[in-house]
């Protein structure tokens, strides 16, 4: 499978804004999902993960939170 630069490109910022979500650095890894959209704006994950971080920047993980989202509505 070959890879678009411009995809290569959404994956730069992709995966830095997952190590920043990761690390809870809610705000910096929206700043760098919504780069990857500028690029792509039809990228799901990213969008995906937007959202997420703003239910984190309004309401924060407990300290031993593992990554895991859990859903508020089904």
């Amino acid at each position: 499978m070959i890879v678009s630069e411009k995809m290569k490109a959404v994956l730069v910022h992709y995966n830095q804004a997952l190590t920043l979500y990761k690390s809870r650095k809610f705000v910096e890894a929206k700043e760098e999902f919504k780069k990857g959209l500028a690029i792509h704006p039809e990228d799901g994950p990213s969008k995906l993960y937007i959202e997420r971080c703003d239910d984190y920047i309004a309401d924060p993980p407990p300290e031993d939170w593992d990554g895991v989202y859990n859903m508020k509505t089904k």
